[in-house]
């Protein structure tokens, strides 16, 4: 169950991770000084929640997800995103502790839903502003107003189980479900054995020391149910080590990037070179993406600055730079407005429509 670390030779790896830990430092720089910093991050929160699930082998739909976070869902929530939900959750919640919270084992334990929920977080720098139409349920992080979702998961599969058994025999609160957990698995020993390994990588670079500690999450496999948690984790350390301090890495957008044949080969050199791959690309598509969005809200800026001046065109703008997609329900709460009136303010911006569909539509920028 243990990560031998004292193997490894890290003079082919001293080059990759050198390179990746640049193309990081560039995004994170760019994103520092960016006038959409705000936006970006919160786009780059839901990019990251939705490769999490591609990664494991899930889809989930950017919309989707979208209308959860604000609570418009248009058709009941399926497990994989309830999953997708506590990533992006997870993510707004390290961002807005300091950069060494994450980590540590008050961190560990919130981010396993083990901890106190009286932890209350310090914001992670003076100059963060939320972004436009983030709720109490964003940055504010012990306000879990959708609860525990894997344990109302556990829940029901108990009361299924019960129910078919013709049996209510009650289990002690803090009890898991033998039909969703393993009694043998301890995740607490798990946990030490890749503790074990941070600190024995300490004195790496950064991105050498991600890779690592990623790979071993996986060889240990910590948590029967969160394995995301891990990449997570390590973006964290990035953020925390200063190669990333502006911003906390879509790693996942990375990984999806990366063929699964060399994310999960046999040889741990090859798993490692993946991971370093996976982390360059990771700042390659933040960066494209980055100035994607800089362009269209420069465009739509002018769009509405030849509008009235007590128009609401400034405000969706705002909006749309700062979510994926939006729908007419979330413009109207966000913006104040009716659903009629939401359409029409998209209609008179450059968006394109994301769905396809009549009813129910959504729109992004171009």
């Amino acid at each position: 169950m243990g990560y031998d670390i004292a193997t490894i030779d890290l003079r082919e790896l001293n080059s990759p991770a050198a390179r990746a830990g640049e193309a990081l430092a560039r995004l994170d720089e760019r994103i520092a000084r960016s006038p959409i910093r705000d936006g970006f991050l919160e786009r780059q929160n839901f990019a990251d929640a939705i490769a999490s699930l591609w990664v494991d082998g899930e889809l989930v739909h950017l919309e989707d997800i979208v209308l959860h976070d604000a609570r418009l869902d248009i058709r009941t929530p399926t497990h994989e995103l309830t999953i997708a939900h506590s990533i992006l959750r997870a993510r707004r919640q390290i961002f807005a502790h300091p950069p060494d919270w994450a980590l540590s084992a008050a961190g560990i334990a919130r981010l396993r839903g083990r901890g106190a929920p009286s932890d209350h977080p310090v914001p992670a720098q003076s100059g963060l502003t939320r972004p436009v139409g983030a709720d109490d349920g964003g940055l504010a992080l012990d306000d879990d107003s959708h609860g525990d979702d894997f344990a109302e998961i556990d829940a029901v599969l108990a009361r299924s189980t019960a129910v078919l058994n013709g049996s209510t025999i009650p289990r002690p609160a803090d009890a898991r479900d033998p039909l969703v957990y393993d009694a043998d698995w301890d995740e607490d020993e798990r946990l030490g054995q890749w503790r074990v390994g941070l600190n024995e990588t300490d004195g790496l670079s950064p991105v050498l020391r991600g890779a690592i500690l990623l790979d071993a999450w996986s060889a240990i496999e910590v948590l029967q149910h969160r394995t995301e948690l891990g990449r997570q984790l390590v973006a964290s350390l990035l953020r925390r080590d200063g190669t990333t301090p502006s911003h906390l890495p879509a790693l996942n957008v990375g990984l999806r990037s990366v063929r699964r044949e060399q994310r999960h080969s046999r040889s741990r050199m090859t798993r490692l070179l993946a991971l370093l791959e996976a982390f360059a690309a990771a700042a390659e598509l933040g960066m494209k993406e980055h100035d994607r969005i800089l362009l269209a809200r420069q465009q739509l800026d002018r769009q509405a600055s030849a509008k009235r001046t007590n128009s609401n065109l400034s405000r969706l703008v705002d909006l749309v730079v700062a979510r994926p997609v939006v729908s007419a329900n979330l413009i109207a709460k966000e913006l104040g407005v009716t659903p009629q009136g939401a359409r029409h303010l998209a209609a008179q911006l450059p968006l394109r429509e994301m769905t396809g569909r009549g009813r129910f539509r959504a729109w992004g920028v171009v």
